[in-house]
């Protein structure tokens, strides 16, 4: 009896180990579904849609296309630059694509993809106010959002300015218009789409040179690189097959309010 209890808990500890160690892929397709963190309130990585209330972007289609990669069905669910990471790490997505800068820091919680989309940080402010410069910012109020890189690169290059933090990126911008602030930072593709999107875009201009560069990954739950290694994968594929290009122009071509040109390399692995 002794030795067949022992078996019994052998056995379990077996099956318990193959559960938890059952990679996100099998997950995945044993649920039929992607689930995606997503920004709604970026315009044009993720946002809602006036006409059709959908949530669309440059990072949905990014995450459509590694959905169609699994052979899975894609849900979106809305994260911002505070709950990403949380959401992530406590499974509630499974991939994050939310303008997310790739630091050292955030590896120790969670891994990245290689990088999607290459920006940098810059400032956004009324055209005829005078600053030019992020020099121009001491002493003066920069509106940007919790959570972000661009909280902290600010502070580092300009530390005699104030900076004011908001839940999003809509919010800092309604702060510069109230004259709540003189500038909004953070990626300068951020700034084209608060800039473009907003009635009046001839009244704010991109100004100054870059604060830092801003390597984009998706974020993944770590220590899975069977994970990892298929969406990197699939990111290669996206790129070689042209369809990288494709969405790119989608959001950020010449035809575009958008306009961005694709002047960066994508990382590519010999297959």
């Amino acid at each position: 009896m002794k030795r067949l209890l022992l078996i019994a808990v052998a056995l379990g500890m077996i099956l318990s180990a193959g559960t938890a160690f059952a990679g996100k892929i099998d997950d995945i397709k044993a649920r039929g579904v992607l689930v995606a963190g997503v920004k709604d309130s970026v315009v044009p990585f993720g946002f809602i849609d006036e006409n059709t209330k959908q949530l669309v972007g440059f990072d949905v289609d990014v995450c459509q296309y590694i959905a169609d990669q699994l052979g899975v069905k894609l849900e979106l669910k809305t994260v911002t630059s505070a709950t990403r990471i949380p959401m992530v790490t406590q499974g509630s997505i499974d991939i994050a694509a939310a303008t997310m800068t790739h630091k050292h820091e955030r590896d120790n919680v969670i891994d990245f993809s290689i990088t999607y989309f290459m920006d940098g940080q810059k400032i956004l402010v009324a055209k005829d106010g005078g600053i030019k410069s992020v020099a121009d910012l001491k002493g003066k109020k920069v509106a940007t959002v919790k959570g972000s890189t661009s909280e902290k690169n600010i502070k580092a290059a300009q530390p005699d300015c104030r900076v004011l933090s908001f839940d999003e990126y809509p919010q800092a911008m309604l702060a510069l218009k109230q004259g709540k602030a003189v500038a909004v930072t953070t990626d300068s593709t951020i700034l084209l789409g608060l800039k473009n999107s907003d009635p009046e875009p001839e009244k704010w201009a991109i100004v100054g040179e870059y604060i830092s560069a801003e390597p984009y990954g998706l974020g993944l739950p770590e220590n899975d690189s069977d994970f990892r290694d298929f969406v990197n994968k699939a990111l290669n594929d996206m790129w070689r097959s042209g369809e990288y290009e494709k969405v790119y122009n989608k959001w950020f071509g010449p035809n575009t309010k958008y306009f961005l040109p694709l002047t960066w390399q994508m990382e590519l692995w010999p297959n």
